[in-house]
């Protein structure tokens, strides 16, 4: 009776599906006696007092003072500038009026605005400054230089270079403006102001001349002697309308003679004194 037992009980196990049967591969294996593997231990957040600082914070405090205080002077620089240029290129008002002395000395000469190129009617002529001197000879004769053009001489510094000077480009036209605005049409000075211009004009006359290695005649040959006056003129010439354009332009240069001015002393640079006889030879 008991092995009829087993043997039913043996038979119902074989009938059981092989889907129930745990594969073998994944059923857990426990060893008696073996303790189970440790988990990594979790870091503890950081608290935020001890956390590594990052950009400004991450300096000293006296580097930190000195970075704040040079950026408040950046930053109040910048709004000086952009108000006095603001107020330079604004119609006249209350505050112009009052402090435009200061809106010039803030703008002039390195942050001057100029709007010509956006005007209804762009500057259509080009101005050229040309010198002569009048040389005493050693033999007591005077004779005149032909006509020295300046201008082209910094356009020619200009050409090509990537970094002109602020006196290549602008020191010829702001003198000459600067006479004109102080001078009547027949030449008269302003007072002080104008006679002031008329020096300047000299001074940069004679450093001109001072830096050429000879200085020729009419006829092109060289000529010796010291400076003793000198003429400058503003030569005027149109700009042509170009092929497409249907405007007659009259492209014939013009003339403004200024007169002849002394030189002295202090208009000479250093070494300008000195006779041009070893020069010319």
């Amino acid at each position: 009776m008991d092995a009829d037992v087993e043997k039913g009980a043996a038979d119902v196990n074989d009938d059981r599906p092989a889907a129930q049967a745990v594969p073998e591969a994944i059923t857990p294996s426990v060893t008696v006696g073996a303790q189970a593997p440790a988990l990594a231990p979790v870091p503890a957040p950081v608290p935020a007092t001890e956390r590594t600082a990052t950009g400004i914070m991450a300096l000293s405090l006296p580097y930190q003072v000195v970075l704040a205080v040079a950026l408040a002077v950046a930053g109040v620089f910048a709004c000086v500038h952009l108000t006095m240029v603001f107020l330079h290129v604004a119609p006249s008002n209350t505050l112009t009026k009052r402090h435009g002395q200061a809106v010039d000395d803030w703008v002039y000469p390195e942050f001057e605005q100029n709007w010509k190129l956006f005007a209804p009617n762009p500057l259509q002529q080009n101005i050229s400054v040309e010198v002569r001197a009048e040389l005493a000879a050693p033999d007591g004769a005077l004779r005149t230089t032909d006509w020295i053009d300046l201008t082209a001489q910094d356009t020619e510094a200009i050409r090509h270079n990537p970094m002109p000077s602020h006196a290549q480009q602008n020191e010829l036209r702001r003198a000459v403006d600067f006479y004109l605005n102080s001078h009547s049409d027949d030449d008269s000075p302003d007072a002080l102001r104008g006679r002031l211009s008329e020096e300047y004009m000299r001074r940069i006359a004679m450093h001109r001349l001072d830096a050429l290695p000879v200085l020729e005649g009419p006829d092109g040959r060289a000529l010796a002697g010291d400076v003793r006056r000198v003429q400058l003129r503003a030569v005027t010439r149109p700009v042509p309308a170009p092929r497409w354009s249907s405007e007659k332009t009259d492209t014939a240069p013009s003339y403004r003679d200024l007169p002849w001015w002394q030189v002295t002393a202090v208009d000479r640079p250093a070494g300008a004194h000195r006779s041009r006889t070893e020069a010319a030879r």
